[in-house]
């Protein structure tokens, strides 16, 4: 999500993806021509590539998936491409440009503790492969719409959060969740910008915690979530802009006092608590009416991103607060 005044959201992804591919052809063509010429530039090459394959066989958490999906949670929509959607990613702990992928490999993710504190019957420390092992994984196609209007058809892998909940125990006094990312500006150097509020903190109310929908995300495309796209542990609530849905999560802290979330306390007057998509409403900088998707055409914008039924309950009693900015 940018809050420059450029207009780079509105690069056409051919752009960038085609120039990609365009370039990988033109390397593999090379690499023929040249013969032995090059021959120990393509042994680099592959042990890159071992060395890349190597660190996905030994994810602790690797034999878990696939898992079977559930088909409540469905969409007409054709599935993202994989490259697409593994590869076009917003992470500012990395990066403001898209393809932060290759800088996103230096997130270390073992070992991964999650904190559990605030209004608690018990703080606690967990280990993420222990949650993990613990939790019942499903997979579920959701859309994900960004605030910049593009999206993406995704099939995440996960656990609701309402069984955190569970676990976490929250006292009656809770009514907010609130959520932090990793902090190490060593590993993440976009952390060393001082003008963005880190750690990177995100809320819901309780209400919204407990929707079905919200997912705690594990996984994606039947493998371990890779790190560009938040691992090991990111949220997915499909009726928000992707802002909302905070990577790399530390730390879940239960309180009574409404949240003021990264994005909010840098621009309140263009990004909002509740960040509920609608296209009606358009951004300050630029219309919500319509979509880029990743794999396909520019389509119409939906209520609640195609939620309705399931969120539209949570927000009938709230029509004084800002609900879609």
């Amino acid at each position: 999500m940018l809050i420059k005044r450029g207009r780079d959201w509105e690069i056409n992804q051919r752009e960038v993806t085609d120039e990609a591919l365009f370039l990988n052809r033109r390397s593999f063509i090379k690499s023929i021509t040249a013969g032995a010429i090059l021959a120990p530039s393509m042994v680099g090459f592959g042990s890159s590539a071992n060395a890349k394959k190597k660190k996905m066989e030994i994810d602790p958490t690797a034999s878990l998936y696939p898992v079977r999906r559930n088909d409540r949670y469905t969409v007409k929509r054709a599935i993202s491409d994989e490259y697409d959607a593994t590869t076009y990613n917003n992470f500012y702990e990395f990066g403001s440009h898209k393809s932060i992928y290759r800088a996103a490999e230096a997130l270390k993710t073992r070992p991964w503790t999650i904190s559990i504190d605030g209004l608690v019957e018990k703080k606690q420390l967990i280990d993420f492969d222990k949650l993990i092992n613990s939790m019942p994984l499903e997979e579920r196609v959701y859309r994900h719409r960004c605030v910049e209007a593009w999206s993406m058809i995704v099939p995440w892998t996960g656990f609701p959060l309402a069984r955190l909940m569970e676990l976490a125990k929250p006292l009656s006094s809770a009514k907010f969740l609130v959520m932090e990312t990793m902090m190490d500006p060593e590993t993440m150097p976009g952390q060393k910008q001082h003008w963005y509020p880190w750690p990177y903190s995100e809320g819901l109310t309780i209400e919204e915690a407990k929707n079905e929908l919200s997912f705690l995300v594990t996984g994606v495309y039947g493998k371990p979530l890779p790190n560009q796209m938040g691992a090991p542990l990111r949220l997915a609530v499909p009726w928000k802009y992707g802002f909302k849905s905070i990577k790399s999560i530390t730390r879940f802290s239960f309180t009574n006092k409404r949240p003021v979330s990264f994005w909010e306390r840098i621009q309140p007057k263009e990004y909002g608590f509740w960040a509920n998509v609608n296209p009606e409403v358009r951004h300050p900088r630029w219309s919500q009416a319509t979509e880029r998707t990743l794999s396909g055409p520019r389509v119409p914008t939906q209520l609640y991103n195609g939620y309705t039924e399931f969120v539209a309950d949570i927000y009938k009693n709230l029509s004084s607060e800002k609900l879609f900015m």
